[in-house]
């Protein structure tokens, strides 16, 4: 915690942005739900279970959808957020200039 009793912590280190959660529901669900769970994908896996996967705005919206997986009446197995790719920063031309001309000096 920081001297003014606020944690420094933050769950969310881009606000307004969507997380990608992946859902895992014992048994298979036919593409006709996929409105149902707000436009999430639904993958079915040869092992019977079926996949949703996509963005959730907030902790709200990933309760909601948990409830419709209770209100179905098949079996939760998981719900894992899916970490984004990591952004790398990006290169220019200009800064690879930069160098060349650096170099040519010497």
């Amino acid at each position: 915690m920081s001297s003014d009793g606020n944690s420094e912590f933050s769950p969310d280190p881009d606000p307004g942005a969507s997380t990608v959660y992946r859902i895992r529901i014992k048994g298979h669900l036919g593409g006709q739900w996929t409105d149902w769970f707000d436009g999430l994908a639904i993958t079915l896996d040869e092992n019977g279970d079926t996949l949703l996967t996509g963005p959730v705005v907030d902790q709200a919206a990933l309760h909601g959808l948990l409830r419709k997986v209770r209100d179905l009446g098949m079996p939760l197995i998981s719900a894992i957020r899916v970490k984004p790719p990591r952004r790398m920063p990006p290169t220019t031309n200009s800064t690879n200039s930069k160098l060349r001309e650096e170099n040519e000096e010497r």
